[in-house]
């Protein structure tokens, strides 16, 4: 199972089928050392980034009747806590465009069942960071978090859902979105029996992306042993979604548990980008960025302009961008891409 509204079908001419708007990354409720941003992050003094509402919306207006089909409020930081996001909705609600949404499970301010009612019209799945089955995981890992309160507030916005379903133009997905570590490799089996029991139709298994000095220990790709452990919790994963199903009977889908290789310095084979041509990435400020890789935000990938000077489709279609999707393959920060991969791995 893909992203929901997910195409390979669109003409790079026609523009990104998604666009993810980095709304506000330095603004959090919880403080996980694996993310840069939150809490307590390096830099945290610094006046916290966000979008301005008027760059998100001229965006959306500009793209009306082309490619366009998901918005992704900021995958950085709380996008619940943008003071933008009801105008955004509102200007997708009005397009037919899905909102894709990735919060941390805190629903800040208007609580599970308001976030649902303001979400769930337009959206067309909602991720929840989710990184244990137990209380001890899950807090250790997203500091901050209770763990207790988080269930609560997932098996209400799932029950918001079913009661939300007959006014509701599709059925949007409720999904766990795990970055797969050390710490939780072993619950991964019990995350998706959860998940089941909540109501939640798509287990999403993200490898921890080491980004980080100190997270290279916690990288189940780091060893044959953390291989070994990784590739037990997929065959365990995979039994727990065919074991316990769903309230409709549906099994919970499991999207990238993908058994890897034993060898470490090759655990997967490198398939094509999934994002560059695709879809884009507008920072903050206004940049464009191809793709979520850092070196992208940093500028390492090239310069493509901003939003704030010229319109999107501008910019897709400038030289400077096309050459860049064109050449994407032999970039050197692309040949080593762990976002690459073949088979969901």
């Amino acid at each position: 199972m893909t992203d929901a509204l997910s195409t390979n079908a669109l003409p790079p001419a026609a523009g990104p089928w998604r666009v993810t708007l980095v709304t506000n990354p330095d603004d959090c409720t919880l403080a996980c050392d694996m993310c840069p941003c939150g809490l307590g992050r390096p830099g945290a003094a610094r006046p916290p980034r966000r979008m301005d509402a008027a760059l998100a919306l001229a965006v959306v207006d500009e793209r009306r009747g082309s490619a366009l089909r998901e918005v992704i409020p900021s995958t950085l930081g709380e996008p619940l806590l943008w003071r933008g996001l009801d105008a955004l909705l509102a200007a997708c609600a009005r397009q037919g465009l899905g909102v894709n949404v990735t919060t941390n499970g805190t629903f800040p301010g208007r609580g599970a069942e308001g976030w649902a009612e303001a979400m769930l019209p337009v959206a067309s799945d909602v991720k929840v960071s989710w990184n244990g089955a137990t209380a001890r995981t899950a807090e250790a890992i997203m500091a901050g978090l209770s763990f207790e309160a988080a269930v609560d507030g997932v098996r209400r916005f799932v029950a918001a859902r079913e009661r939300l379903a007959p006014r509701l133009a599709r059925r949007p997905t409720v999904s766990f979105q795990v970055t797969a570590q050390e710490a939780n490799v072993d619950e991964l089996p019990a995350i998706v029996r959860l998940a089941a029991r909540l109501g939640v139709d798509r287990v999403k298994l993200n490898h921890l992306q080491p980004w980080f000095p100190h997270l290279e220990g916690r990288s189940l790709r780091r060893s044959a042993a953390a291989i070994e452990r990784w590739n037990a919790a997929v065959r365990g994963a995979r039994a727990a979604a065919e074991e316990e199903r769903l309230p409709s009977g549906a099994p919970v889908v499991v999207q990238n548990a993908a058994p890897l290789a034993p060898d470490p310095a090759a655990p997967a084979p490198r398939g094509p980008c999934p994002f560059v041509g695709r879809e884009a990435w507008i920072h903050w400020d206004g940049r464009l960025a191809p793709c979520p890789h850092p070196a992208a935000a940093e500028g390492v990938l090239g310069h493509f302009g901003s939003i704030a000077e010229r319109p999107l489709g501008v910019l897709w279609a400038a030289s400077a961008f096309r050459a860049f999707v064109e050449r994407v393959p032999e970039h050197p920060v692309c040949r080593t891409c762990r976002f690459r991969r073949v088979g969901g791995a």
